[in-house]
């Protein structure tokens, strides 16, 4: 360090600064100057954002909502559509035949070019006053047909399941971007203070391709992240009192760790914020909430209505109940998975699309048609959005001999209640349920109707990053104006 003494400090007191002599010098001792400031500006910037909403209270949308909850019924691996909603005969007379080339190419993963086409053993029967076409599989839910608005031209761009379940959740084929879940939490927050404002419920088989990132908050403040239920009869541990500390003691021990950290002079860092705020929550749901994940108080006719206590519905039944008291208590988006853990454990039907889709349907069907039931005569259903459907359908040709491949061309899925106009289908595929050629769907399309029947719109619901005003619709999508 340089002994010069400036004259202005008084005598005796070391000089703590050195001088610069060239500009280089300058430049050099400002390098990390200039990058603090970029810094500064940068995490100011993304403060003023996560604490804009200051946890997750109730937003009022811009336009009058439709509904105000989301129930998404996942059923991860891609159920076909041939098995399911769209029945066609053409496929079953051209059974064991090549594809004719009238129909054009699709590209598959495992499907080999000389594959021939695989008519199904499934029967459907028209349902409801609307009569709508459903197949043998759900003799529950066809009993609800005419809260149904079956999409049967879905499509989306990817072929292969972690891309796909990106671009299902997320609008984007990469991980990084936030889900649904998390978009609805940062437009409108909750409406409970005692539970999560979006949860997701996944399979107990296991994990999905995707993984974690798929239902992530990504680049939203880690605010709107999901709650993750443990795939269990316990789906949140330590609800239970903590044993030498009444609600009191730890309500106190709760408000003096925010007065501390609201003694700091500068904002709290978002993702520590988050962390405050869940600390603050997990005290909340002990106290409030364990009476709501107590299955055993329910009504026995309840339990039987969702088939829990029986196989093989007992673990969806549980968590659809469990939807439903969520949503009535105010929480905001609600994903129940089915189907986890390596292929034919998921609606991955490569090998014999009978036998798995006869065992996912058995352990989903009753509980889904419940979920719909029990929303309906609680006054529920107008106010809840529910959607139903995978990452993609099946192929019309045979993997192997008795399998179907993953298809992203034309696939269906349907939504329920939350203003959705049921008892109808819209789009179509061709005659083999190879392509949507009727009003092809999207998966934009069904995140931006998804929005619009929450009361948000997908060009202002949108967020900063990297520079650019991000948002759940990477390209533009539309209303699917014939179902809301």
């Amino acid at each position: 360090m340089s002994s010069r003494r400036d004259s202005s400090v008084p005598r005796g007191r070391p000089v703590h600064v050195r001088r610069t002599r060239t500009r280089r010098e300058f430049l050099t001792d400002a390098f990390c100057g200039f990058g603090a400031l970029a810094l500064t500006a940068m995490t100011r910037q993304a403060r003023l954002h996560a604490n804009s909403v200051g946890g997750l209270p109730p937003i009022v949308p811009p336009v009058a909502p439709k509904a105000r909850s989301v129930i998404f019924l996942f059923m991860a691996g891609g159920p076909s559509q041939m098995e399911t909603f769209d029945p066609k005969p053409l496929l079953n007379q051209l059974s064991g035949q090549p594809r004719p080339a009238s129909f054009g190419e699709a590209k598959y993963q495992f499907v080999e070019s000389d594959a021939k086409l695989l008519g199904t053993k499934r029967s459907f029967a028209r349902y409801g006053q609307s009569g709508l076409e459903v197949s043998d599989l759900f003799p529950h839910l066809s009993r609800c047909a005419d809260d149904l608005a079956i999409l049967r031209s879905c499509h989306g761009d990817m072929v292969v399941h972690s891309a796909a379940q990106y671009e299902l959740f997320t609008g984007r084929v990469v991980p990084g971007a936030p889900s649904m879940g998390s978009w609805m939490a940062y437009g409108l927050g909750a409406e409970t203070e005692a539970l999560p404002g979006y949860v997701v419920m996944p399979d107990p088989l296991g994990a999905l391709e995707a993984g974690q990132p798929m239902y992530s908050n990504g680049f939203l403040p880690a605010r709107f992240q999901p709650t993750m239920f443990r795939p269990s009869d316990r789906p949140v541990l330590n609800l239970e009192s903590s044993r030498g500390a009444s609600i009191e003691q730890r309500r106190a021990t709760i408000d003096l760790i925010r007065q501390l950290n609201g003694a700091a002079e500068l904002p709290l860092d978002p993702e520590f914020e988050a962390r405050l705020l869940a600390y603050d929550l997990a005290f909340k749901m002990q106290v409030e909430a364990p009476a709501m994940f107590d299955l055993s108080r329910e009504r026995p006719s309840t339990l039987a209505l969702y088939g829990i206590g029986q196989e093989p519905t007992h673990d969806y039944g549980r968590r659809c109940l469990l939807a439903r008291k969520l949503v009535e208590e105010g929480v905001r988006f609600v994903c129940v998975v089915s189907g986890g853990g390596p292929g034919n454990m998921q609606w991955d039907a490569h090998k014999d699309i009978e036998e798995n889709h006869l065992r996912k349907a058995a352990e989903t069907d009753q509980p889904v048609a419940a979920l719909l039931r029990d929303l309906k005569q609680r006054g529920l259903l107008d106010s809840t959005l529910v959607l139903w459907g995978g990452e993609f359908g099946r192929s019309p040709e045979a993997q192997t001999s008795v399998g179907r491949d993953h298809h992203n061309l034309g696939f269906s899925m349907w939504m329920a209640g939350g203003g959705v106009r049921g008892g109808q289908v819209v789009g179509a595929t061709d005659e083999i349920g190879l392509r949507a050629v009727k009003d092809p769907f999207h998966f934009r399309d069904i995140h931006t109707t998804i929005l619009h029947q929450m009361g948000l719109d997908q060009h202002t619901l949108t967020y900063p990053h990297l520079g650019r005003e991000e948002r759940l619709t990477f390209i533009e999508g539309e209303v699917i104006r014939q179902i809301v």
